[in-house]
């Protein structure tokens, strides 16, 4: 039964990030790569306040499977792979608020396409 779910909830991951893969492939991306997505996510880039180093791992930590805190905030968030968090990755238009804001936050500048589609392809294969 509960392999059932897990099965039932992959597949609902799927068709939203496989949507954006596309929108993202008909930006000229691809092929997407679940190693240069987790390479992306602990790569520490320049902080414009001086301060320590930013990547997606200072919020989300190194591991996505597990919970976060806000570098600013201090605000708790949840897992974002959706191997153990069913909600994460079920919506298009909330991944891409969410990549181009965390992605400006963290570089400086808005993410790539191929970026975008390495880390969405890194987070859905844990």
């Amino acid at each position: 039964m509960a392999a059932a779910l897990l099965l039932g909830a992959s597949a609902a991951q799927a068709a939203p990030v496989d949507d954006l893969l596309a929108e993202y492939q008909s930006q000229g991306a691809g092929p997407f790569s679940a190693k240069a997505g987790k390479t992306f996510w602990t790569k520490g880039f320049p902080n414009p306040d001086g301060g320590a180093a930013r990547s997606c791992a200072t919020c989300h930590t190194g591991d996505p499977r597990k919970g976060g805190q806000h570098a600013d905030t201090g605000k708790l968030i949840d897992p974002l792979a959706p191997s153990v968090n069913p909600q994460r990755l079920t919506d298009p238009a909330f991944m891409a608020k969410w990549l181009k804001r965390n992605g400006t936050w963290v570089t400086g500048a808005e993410l790539s396409p191929q970026i975008k589609g390495d880390v969405l392809t890194y987070l859905r294969n844990l």
